[in-house]
């Protein structure tokens, strides 16, 4: 076997430039596969601090359009279509559910929440951005910490008072060096004084850096002009109660808003648990079919070694033929051919795990820059997989031209030229 393993190495470095031709498609298989992997971690520790932000310990009760029941028809299925997308939004979620759900044995507080697009703007720049509307409850809830300035007071959301806190980036590309503390800046038709900055949150594409979070009851009645919201933040005593409480939660707001059947819900209800199994659902289910599209390099790979090792094996014929007649046996014959396929798709799994390596760390890079809480892992089961898909490969992909070598008749091959 060391014999037959001296003679592979002697062979692939005789010819290095051919060696890592034939590795490309497994380097590029395997370098996509760790870098889905890698990116997949990344993504993972980024939803994992979204979710510290809010805490464990929250479920969401969110707006919905309620599914029609049956199907009437192309006409109807069409109006329906059209008075679901032309609706404004759901109306029925209001503060008194939320007062309501608050005397729950697991819930210790909670807050609702509007969202909505304006300009914000000071002196000669502006710029759309989303804004938050949220009780001063939120600030008990919510795990965000101030760069400078304060929260809004309960006593501010109840008088609808025009003070709001920025995101980190909005608050830079708004005042640019200036201190944006005490300052007025404008929010839509009206004037909103600053009071606070958030650190960066490190939200998906920045999406929260770049927002404006401002009270309640200013967002409804000044700039919205509603009596409802579209989000509850409950927070609960004991997380291990999340699916019960959960349930009580829906059935407060089933008896609320005189719902009788479940189909007709006008509101869903999810735990943080809950969100996060749906996410990694979602996930396993998009990073397989990555891996699967990456697969096919590798096959393609495979298929390219086995020609390679097809022509190292006419191009050695007689160099096989002198070996039978010197007394080495079909067995030798074909654990050399057998390795130096193995070597060579394991030559392309190193290299492939390098570059896979690589670029997650250069996407890891990006994401940084962009203010995103992204941690740069290579899964230790990932190097395991590439190393032994790599070998699985020169294997499968091998053993036919090691069986023909080895199966040639040495006066045959002496013979050949």
């Amino acid at each position: 076997m060391f014999v037959a393993f001296k003679q592979s190495i002697k062979s692939l470095t005789a010819n290095p430039v051919r060696t890592v031709l034939t590795t490309l498609g497994i380097i590029i298989g395997i370098a996509a596969v760790i870098l889905v992997l890698s990116a997949g971690e990344g993504f993972r520790s980024l939803i994992n601090a979204q979710v510290e932000a809010y805490g464990s310990n929250t479920l969401f009760a969110e707006t919905r359009v309620p599914p029609t029941t049956k199907n009437r028809g192309a006409g109807a299925a069409s109006a329906d279509i059209s008075r679901v997308t032309s609706a404004v939004a759901i109306t029925t979620l209001k503060n008194r559910d939320l007062e309501e759900i608050k005397r729950l044995s697991n819930v210790v507080n909670g807050y609702g929440m509007v969202v909505g697009q304006k300009v914000a703007s000071y002196r000669d720049t502006a710029k759309n951005i989303m804004f938050y509307g949220a009780s001063a409850d939120r600030f008990e809830i919510d795990r965000g910490t101030l760069k400078a300035g304060r929260f809004f007071t309960p006593a501010e959301d109840q008088s609808a008072a025009q003070v709001a806190i920025l995101g980190s980036n909005l608050a830079a590309d708004l005042f640019g060096q200036d201190e944006p503390e005490g300052k007025y800046f404008r929010l839509g038709d009206l004037n909103f004084q600053v009071i606070g900055v958030y650190n960066s949150r490190g939200g998906m594409g920045g999406g929260e850096d770049d927002a404006v979070y401002i009270p309640l009851t200013t967002a409804q009645k000044k700039i919205l002009g509603i009596d409802y919201v579209v989000a509850l933040i409950i927070e609960m005593a004991d997380v291990k109660l999340g699916d019960a409480t959960a349930e009580d939660v829906t059935a407060v707001l089933r008896l609320n808003h005189d719902i009788t059947d479940p189909a007709k819900d006008d509101f869903v209800v999810q735990t943080m648990d809950q969100a996060m199994d749906t996410f990694n659902t979602i996930f396993n289910g998009i990073t397989i079919l990555l891996i699967a599209i990456a697969a096919i390099s590798l096959i393609v790979g495979g298929v390219g070694i086995m020609n390679i090792m097809y022509v190292a094996v006419t191009e050695r014929t007689a160099e096989i033929g002198l070996k039978k007649a010197v007394g080495a046996k079909p067995a030798d014959i074909l654990s050399e051919f057998l390795i130096e396929s193995v070597l060579v798709t394991l030559l392309g799994g190193v290299i492939g795990i390098a570059l896979g390596a690589l670029l997650g760390a250069l996407v890891a890079w990006i994401a940084s820059v962009n203010n995103l809480a992204w941690t740069f892992a290579v899964p230790l089961y990932a190097v395991g997989l590439a190393c032994g898909v790599a070998a699985c490969l020169g294997i499968g992909f091998g053993v036919l031209p090691a069986k023909a070598a080895a199966e040639l008749d040495p006066i045959e091959a002496l013979r050949y030229e």
